[in-house]
């Protein structure tokens, strides 16, 4: 090959090159390669979430208890978004999350169901935790139907919102097989406990509530068929002990 070929090769090598680039400008993806496309509009930005708070680690972990029962005050889409954020929020530049995930994986999708959100339509969102947003899925106060999916447990009704933490368990199990499903079920739980405590630690309670009918919380939320419900946690206010 001689010099004038080499350099045609090469030019032609770095507009290749470039076209890639831009082509993949904007998608950024996740430690565990999966991609986050462009929110559609009317995408809803949270607050940012706070890093910062007058109740310590120590003091939320004493403090914590299972709440289930609600006062009739909303909650502001401040405390939904820091709530969304404790469950799987982006920490840093590399996509890392609030919560472990096995191989970086991170197969939890969550979403909340709003009823009593200041500033939110009433609906079903998705938690985008790369941009901080939410996503609305489904439209309408769904929190009665939410409830009845639930065994009747009037604590999804009462409370103004409930987060759902979902799974795609295919994101773990392409890699760790059937052994994926325990690491996904663990995923599952950090979460929890990260929304607990974070209630705890700006006057919320919640509770974890396993008892349901996935075909019908599937149909609640519109989940993708393959996508699992694995919990639903109702947030707000605790009644105060004296009512």
């Amino acid at each position: 090959m001689d010099v004038k070929s080499r350099r045609i090769g090469l030019v032609v090598a770095v507009l290749l090159a470039a076209v890639l680039v831009s082509g993949c400008a904007g998608i950024p993806l996740t430690p565990g390669g999966n991609s986050t496309p462009a929110p559609p509009d009317g995408a809803v930005t949270l607050p940012e979430p706070r890093r910062t708070g007058e109740v310590s680690v120590e003091e939320a972990l004493w403090e914590r208890r299972s709440v289930r029962a609600y006062a009739e005050v909303p909650l502001t889409i401040a405390d939904a978004g820091q709530v969304l954020w404790a469950a799987q929020g982006v920490t840093d530049d590399r996509g890392y999350r609030t919560t472990p995930s096995a191989g970086g994986l991170y197969p939890l999708e969550v979403y909340l169901v709003a009823g009593g959100v200041m500033d939110l339509e009433p609906g079903v969102y998705h938690y985008r935790p790369g941009e901080h947003l939410l996503v609305r899925v489904g439209d309408g106060d769904r929190r009665a139907a939410l409830q009845a999916a639930a065994v009747n447990q009037t604590a999804v009704g009462d409370a103004p919102a409930t987060v759902v933490i979902a799974a795609v368990p295919d994101r773990t199990t392409a890699k760790y097989g059937e052994r994926g499903m325990r690491y996904v079920f663990m995923e599952a739980g950090h979460a929890a406990e990260n929304v607990y405590l974070q209630a705890e630690a700006i006057d919320l309670g919640t509770v974890v509530i396993g008892a349901f009918d996935d075909d019908e919380v599937r149909e609640v939320l519109a989940l993708p068929e393959n996508t699992t419900p694995l919990y639903l946690m109702p947030v707000g206010r605790p009644v105060p002990e004296n009512d």
